[in-house]
């Protein structure tokens, strides 16, 4: 019995061994709740829909079958890989025309995303393009040090095609994925001369956290990714023999002539893998403070299950820390949650992309340029004296729009008085 029809059978075996009327249903505040968390907010007919579903319903229906082909289709010119110019190999006018010529398409590229979040209209949906983010935001590169749309949209693909897969089969192509590649210097990392970099950070940042791996392992593990490299003209993966070590490595004890992908199968046999990946997922679906109590369950479900994405978020989402009256409006709000939230429950069109992409910059959250090799820090980190002025502002400028300006006056004021509400704030 293939995947998809293993999914579908369980979901109707929800709906008949817990009848809505055989168990409470969430309502349209527990609606409010898992779609604010599991996408980017919902509209009124959206919120009554769901409300009529137990969790077990609702949460089943939510990580069925998300389509895994954007509904924007991304602009050709964005796809088309060109190598990285050297300034010494051009005039300085070349390299001015250059450089425009990717800061403009960086831009383009931005708004894309911006416009695909906004056309998931659907819950489902919106819980994929949650998850494309949050790899995103996991498995961090910048187009600051790519500079290649091809490349980072390449990995944005990559993200949504694994959004609620595998993580292990996500670990392995991440790894080898080019934008990856150039971002944490594995295409320097030679036999004889390794860069640690890629190493250090799949240990500390991707899988087992700090406290659980030693210098030498990381050393060692260095070793093991030599020969990972790309080809500078077409943009794609290259593994050049000559430049591994094949010599023995000691990685976490287990010693053997270790290639980069024996290092990462070492690294997800561990449970450190399984506990930090759900406490993870704890902070950007619950709250920011995880605790043993809620994380162990899930972290055991991710590895019992072979680190499957889908059977972990179900766990985390069917919880009763979840659900809890305590973990409600507990989490700040991101710019993208802010501005996409309100965008779908107020059914605001987006005129231009590029404006709604600026205005995440403004406050933070410049996507495809995270602040660095850890990403955005979220939770308290959204808000600060500066950002906050500039959250007040871009929804101040929203509450311009077309689509508001077409409500009655007292529908206006009740509008601007929940989106500048702090507790429009938090989710």
């Amino acid at each position: 019995m293939n995947r998809t029809v293993r999914i579908a059978l369980m979901i109707l075996l929800s709906f008949c061994l817990h009848p809505v009327w055989a168990a409470a249903a969430i309502g349209e505040e527990g609606a409010r709740h898992l779609l604010g968390r599991a996408g980017f907010g919902a509209s009124d007919t959206q919120t009554h829909d769901w409300a009529r579903l137990t969790r077990q319903q609702a949460v089943d229906r939510l990580l069925f079958m998300q389509p895994t082909t954007p509904t924007v289709p991304v602009p050709a010119n964005l796809r088309v890989y060109e190598r990285r110019q050297n300034p010494n190999d051009l005039s300085p006018a070349d390299f001015k025309a250059w450089t425009k010529k990717q800061r403009e398409a960086g831009v383009a590229m931005r708004a894309w995303w911006v416009d695909e979040m906004a056309a998931a209209g659907t819950p489902e949906r919106q819980l994929r393009e949650r998850m494309v983010l949050f790899w995103h935001n996991h498995f961090v590169s910048s187009n600051q040090k790519v500079r290649s749309t091809a490349l980072m949209l390449q990995q944005n693909q990559l993200f949504r095609t694994h959004a609620l897969g595998n993580f292990g089969a996500l670990l392995h192509a991440v790894a080898k994925d080019p934008a990856m590649v150039i971002y944490l210097d594995s295409a320097s990392n030679r036999k004889g001369s390794p860069n640690e970099n890629f190493a250090r950070e799949v240990m500390e940042l991707l899988t087992l956290g700090e406290g659980h791996y030693s210098e030498q392992d990381i050393k060692e593990a260095a070793r093991a990714f030599t020969g990972w490299s790309i080809d500078r003209d077409t943009g794609e993966f290259r593994w050049r023999a000559f430049q591994h070590d094949d010599g023995v490595k000691t990685v976490l004890g287990k010693a053997g002539r270790h290639d980069g992908d024996a290092v990462l199968d070492i690294l997800l046999a561990q449970p450190a893998t399984a506990e930090f990946i759900a406490a993870k997922l704890w902070r950007e679906f619950v709250s920011p403070m995880p605790t043993a109590a809620g994380v162990l369950p899930v972290a055991r479900r991710l590895r019992e299950s072979g680190y499957d994405v889908r059977e972990a978020l179900r766990a985390l989402l069917t919880s009763e820390e979840f659900w809890a009256k305590e973990n409600r409006q507990a989490l700040i709000k991101s710019p993208v949650d802010l501005l996409l939230g309100t965008v779908h429950a107020f059914d605001i069109p987006i005129p231009d992309g590029r404006v709604v992409a600026m205005a995440l910059r403004e406050m933070g959250q410049d996507l495809f340029v995270p602040p660095n090799v850890r990403g955005w820090p979220g939770d308290e980190h959204w808000v600060n004296s500066s950002s906050l002025l500039a959250r007040k502002s871009v929804l101040e400028r929203l509450l311009g729009t077309a689509a508001i300006r077409r409500l009655s006056e007292s529908e206006r004021v009740a509008v601007r008085s929940e989106l500048l509400d702090s507790h429009y704030q938090v989710k």
